[in-house]
């Protein structure tokens, strides 16, 4: 009788652990343990960033695999103040996932690789992809 009560208590324990945050399996921007983030480009460092809460993001968030986990980021290269926590399934916003696929950065529309996806430094038309509300 013990030790089912103990077994219940686990059981309602592990019950009530927060599931684990979505994530892209075969991400290779996460292989090493420590994430790599996509490097910044000349022409987005002279611009300012969009703070995550300053409401100045018309776009999709982009998805982005960091040292503090998931996060929602206003742009995918996740400069500091441009992320917030991940509110991947309890909130329904536009959303690209930033992925690395050997030495390519890519958008996908899922978080799958087997999703559509397109090199994010191609030049346009080649790199538009349309971001899915999920």
């Amino acid at each position: 009788m013990k030790h089912l009560a103990l077994f219940v208590l686990l059981a309602g324990f592990s019950a009530a652990a927060p599931a684990l945050a979505q994530y892209v399996k075969g991400n290779e921007a996460v292989r090493f343990g420590r994430p790599e983030t996509p490097p910044l480009l000349k022409s987005m460092s002279r611009m300012p960033a969009c703070a995550a809460d300053a409401g100045c993001h018309a776009g999709p968030w982009h998805m982005v695999e960091t040292a503090d986990g998931l996060r929602e980021c206003t742009e995918p290269t996740a400069r500091p103040g441009t992320c917030r926590p991940s509110s991947y399934g309890s909130r329904k916003l536009a959303r690209l996932w930033v992925v690395k696929r050997g030495t390519t950065w890519q958008w996908c529309q899922y978080p799958d690789m087997g999703s559509r996806c397109v090199d994010m430094h191609a030049r346009p038309p080649a790199n538009l992809l349309v971001a899915v509300v999920q």
